[in-house]
């Protein structure tokens, strides 16, 4: 099976719709913590939609479009990081990660998303990687710093949750200053 270790006793691997158990009890821990900041699709709720988000990202990949990995720390997935969209004709991504609050802290999700960077920007030839966050949310802003992107907007009132709308902060970084 394919493996990247990211520090001792965590490694990054795919995330495969057979593994659909197993993040459906990763989500059940991480659900309140994740939920004001992913997609109400992603957060699934049984076995079913486990599977559906998980077969979703396999058709991605299936198609050069995207792609979902688990981050596993003593053997428990407790995170990933996810390729949201990818266009290699027109060299361009977005980056996405999520991660359980017993988890955070050890720098998993910033060498997750380090790592799936390098590979698009080396070996796919990626130009330009975003990210995208809503605003307030402060751990995936910080991940962006980290990471050398640049912040270029807010894209305002960009879709509805709780009542109301939500901005959009946009992030990127370009493969020179990656390389660099």
């Amino acid at each position: 099976m394919f493996a990247l270790p990211l520090t001792p006793g965590a490694e990054l691997r795919p995330l495969e719709p057979w593994q659909a158990e197993e993040f459906l009890a990763h989500l059940d821990r991480a659900r309140e913590h994740i939920s004001p900041w992913v997609s109400s699709s992603f957060v699934a709720s049984d076995l079913d939609g486990a599977r559906a988000v998980l077969q979703g990202y396999a058709d991605r990949r299936a198609r050069d479009a995207g792609g979902i990995w688990g981050i596993w720390l003593e053997g428990t997935l407790c995170g990933g990081v996810m390729l949201r969209s990818f266009d290699a004709g027109l060299g361009v991504c977005e980056v996405g990660c999520w991660l359980e609050p017993a988890a955070e802290g050890r720098g998993l999700i910033t060498g997750a998303v380090g790592r799936i960077v390098d590979w698009a920007v080396r070996t796919r030839g990626i130009q330009r990687v975003e990210w995208q966050a809503v605003a307030g949310n402060v751990r995936s802003l910080n991940v962006a710093r980290r990471l050398g992107m640049s912040r270029e907007g807010v894209l305002r009132q960009v879709y509805p949750r709780g009542g109301g709308r939500v901005d959009v902060e946009v992030w990127s970084l370009l493969a020179d200053e990656w390389r660099g």
